[in-house]
C-alpha cells in the first residue's frame, strides 16, 4: 500500500492469488528507458530476477545502477519499457490504470527512505494503519483490530494514539511497515528503509521486517546501501548497468556479518553474465575472452594479444 494510493477512494474487487508453487516475483529481459527531449537513458538493460515466495532479499548497486528503477515497477509506481515482470502471478507490463491501483492496494506494500513520507501526518498510528484496509471494504471494528494486532508485531502499540509527529524516525518506521502489511500483500517492497537512522535504530528496524517477512509470511525485498543490513539476509541481488550482476548466499535463517558466504556471478537467459570489475582489471580483460571445457567447470582466459597490449 502506498500513501498516495489512498486519495482516490474506489474500493475494487478481490484479487485472486497466484499459484503458491509460481515464485512471488520474475523478471526476464527487464528493459526500462527514460527519454528526456533527444536523450535516451537505459536505467533497465534486460535485467533477470527471480525471488521465491517468502524469501528476504537485499538489492544492492551504486547510484544509477538501477535498483531503484526496479523497485518502482515493481511496485506498480512505474512501468517496464520492454520485457516481462510477474509479481503474485500478475503480468504488471500488461495493468491497466484502474488495474495497477488495485494492484498497489492489495498485492504491495512499500515503505519509503524518508520516515514522514509513509505517513498520513493529522492521523495517529493507528489511524493509519487502519486507513489502506477501509479502501478495500474491512468494515471499521475488524480495521482496528487489524491495526493494533499489527502495530504491536512491530513492538509500536505503545503509539497507537500518537500522531507522526511525535513519533521517533524510528518509531514512524515500524508504523510504516504495519501500514503496508494492513491489507495483508503478496509483496513488501523497502526503499533504503534504514538510511536516515542510526545504527541501532537501523537495527531495530530491520528486526521489524525481519518480523514482517518471518511472522507474517510476506515476501520482502529491501533495496539499501547498508551493508550491515545487506549482510543479514540470506540472499543478496547486486545490480550492476541496469542488470543482475551477482548474487552472494549465506547459509543459516539467520545470516549474520560473520558467516560464510558464496558470491556468484549471474548468467541471464541468453547466457550472458556479468565479470566483477577487479577481475576484469586484475586480468587485463579487453573485448573478449576464450572458453575451455574443464571437468566440472568451464575456464575463462583473457586474450593474451589484448592482455599484451593493454600491459605495453
Amino acid at each position: 500500500m502506498i500513501v498516495s494510493d489512498l486519495l482516490t477512494p474506489e474500493a475494487g474487487h478481490a484479487t485472486p492469488r497466484a499459484d503458491p508453487a509460481e515464485a512471488a516475483v520474475e523478471c526476464h529481459s527487464l528493459v526500462r528507458i527514460y527519454r528526456t527531449g533527444n536523450l535516451e537513458v537505459q536505467a533497465l538493460q534486460g535485467l533477470e530476477l527471480r525471488v521465491e515466495r517468502g524469501e528476504l532479499v537485499a538489492v544492492v548497486g551504486a547510484s544509477g545502477s538501477g535498483k531503484s528503477t526496479l523497485l518502482g515497477i515493481l511496485s506498480g509506481l512505474d512501468a517496464p519499457s520492454a520485457g516481462s515482470v510477474r509479481v503474485d502471478g500478475r503480468e504488471l507490463a500488461s495493468l491497466s490504470a484502474k488495474e495497477r491501483l488495485d494492484y498497489r492496494r492489495r498485492t504491495v506494500g512499500f515503505i519509503w527512505q524518508s520516515p514522514p513520507r509513509n505517513l498520513i501526518p493529522h492521523l495517529t498510528a493507528a489511524e493509519n494503519v487502519a486507513m489502506p484496509q477501509r479502501f478495500i471494504g474491512i468494515r471499521p471494528r475488524a480495521r482496528r483490530a487489524r491495526a493494533l494486532e499489527l502495530l504491536d508485531s512491530m513492538g509500536a502499540l505503545y503509539c497507537k494514539d500518537r500522531v507522526p509527529g511525535q513519533l521517533s524516525g524510528g518509531e514512524q518506521q515500524r508504523v510504516a511497515i504495519a501500514v503496508a502489511l494492513a491489507n495483508n500483500p503478496a509483496l513488501l517492497l523497502a526503499d533504503e528503509p534504514t538510511g536516515e537512522l542510526d545504527s541501532d535504530t537501523a537495527q531495530e528496524v530491520f528486526t521489524a521486517l525481519r518480523e514482517a517477512n518471518s511472522v507474517h509470511g510476506v515476501t520482502t525485498v529491501i533495496v539499501t546501501h547498508d551493508e550491515a543490513v545487506a549482510g543479514q539476509v540470506r540472499r543478496t541481488v547486486a545490480i550492476r548497468d541496469g542488470r543482475t550482476s551477482t548474487e552472494t548466499l549465506r547459509p543459516g535463517a539467520d545470516a549474520t556479518e560473520e558467516a560464510e558466504e558464496v558470491e556468484y556471478v549471474v548468467v541471464d537467459r541468453a547466457g550472458r553474465m556479468q565479470l566483477p570489475h577487479e577481475l576484469v582489471d586484475q586480468y587485463g580483460i579487453r573485448d573478449r575472452v576464450r572458453l575451455t571445457r574443464e571437468t566440472g567447470h568451464v575456464g575463462v582466459w583473457p586474450d593474451k594479444d589484448k592482455a599484451q597490449e593493454i600491459s605495453e
